[in-house]
Parts: C-alpha cells; structure tokens; sequence
C-alpha cells in the first residue's frame, strides 16, 4: 500500500525465556493481516541496539510491547530509548503491556512519560494482559481473543490517526525548527 504506516513494533525484554515472544508474536500477527501498515519488528535480543537508529528514524509510528519487571519496564528498553532522540520526535508510540495483577500498565506509566521528554506522542489506547502467562494458550493465542482484538482494533485505529496527522505535519515543517514561532 503507498500509503502505509511506517510501523515498528518494539520488543521490549530481552530475557532468556521471555514471555515477549508470545505477545510480540500476537501483535505481530494482528499487524500483518492489515493493509495500513508496513511493519518492522525491532527486537534488541537479536540485534545490537545501534543497528536500530536508521530503521527508528524511518518510522511514522511505534508499538512497544513491553512488561512489568519490578513495577516498571526493562532496563534493555531503556537503554533503547537512551540510544536515540530525534527518532522518536513528533510520531506516536502506544503500548501492549503484560505481566502480572497490573498487566504492565504500571510499566506503560513509566515509559509515557519518557516519551514525552522525547517529543513522542503516547497513545491513551493500549492493549494489556494481566495474569498473561494465564491468557495465552499453548500455541500463542490469547484465550479471550475477542477481547484484546477489540482492543487493538481501537489502539491501531487511533495510532493510524496520530501516524498520518503527524506525518504530514513533519511533512510541512520539521519537527526540529519548532522551537521558533516562525
């Protein structure tokens, strides 16, 4: 599609044994049976962080999918984050949390507000899986797929707008220069 969405799904643990796997795995999945985006998978236990810089930059928009370790996000997300700036500037991130009672939304509290330093856009609509070692079956689906469909369908529906809104506001002055009121 030419008008696709840039879209890169962020890995967010990088764990021998992650759970990550199995809800990236789904995300993805969901992501590839659309037309609206064309989709890169950034996972930092495959590949060094710094071959990600060119590939975050090409980006209109960002899902991370994280867990909650310790009430927060991993530290080899954060490192991610770190490594990079003007990549995240001016596009959308939402999120796909999991973990325990919370579902990692204590996690996703975190990390809006570091992508807000970042000039990124949090997205209000996420998907979470609480109990998630309890909502997938043994081949990877959710056990209550109606459910989190529905709520993808509505974070992928309000990323799309904020994707294509910011784009074309990129497109007409760079995020850079808006530091001036000219």
């Amino acid at each position: 599609m030419k008008d696709a969405i840039r879209l890169a799904v962020i890995y967010g643990s990088t764990r021998e044994g992650r759970f990550c796997d199995t809800v990236g795995a789904w995300v993805v999945d969901d992501i590839r049976r659309r037309e609206t985006f064309a989709l890169d998978v950034v996972d930092p236990a495959v590949e060094p962080v710094s071959a990600f810089g060119d590939r975050l930059a090409a980006a209109d928009a960002f899902i991370v999918v994280t867990p909650e370790y310790n009430r927060s996000y991993p530290a080899a997300l954060k490192a991610l984050i770190d490594s990079y700036h003007s990549e995240w500037q001016a596009k959308p991130v939402a999120f796909v949390s999991y973990g325990g009672a919370s579902g990692g939304l204590r996690a996703v509290e975190h990390l809006r507000h570091v992508f807000a330093e970042l000039h990124a856009v949090g997205i209000r609509d996420g998907v979470m899986f609480p109990n998630a070692w309890e909502q997938f079956d043994g081949q990877g689906h959710p056990l209550q797929a109606q459910r989190f469909e529905r709520g993808m369908v509505t974070m992928l529906a309000r990323l799309s707008w904020w994707a294509r809104a910011l784009r074309e506001a990129r497109g007409v002055r760079n995020y850079a220069d808006a530091v001036t009121l000219n």
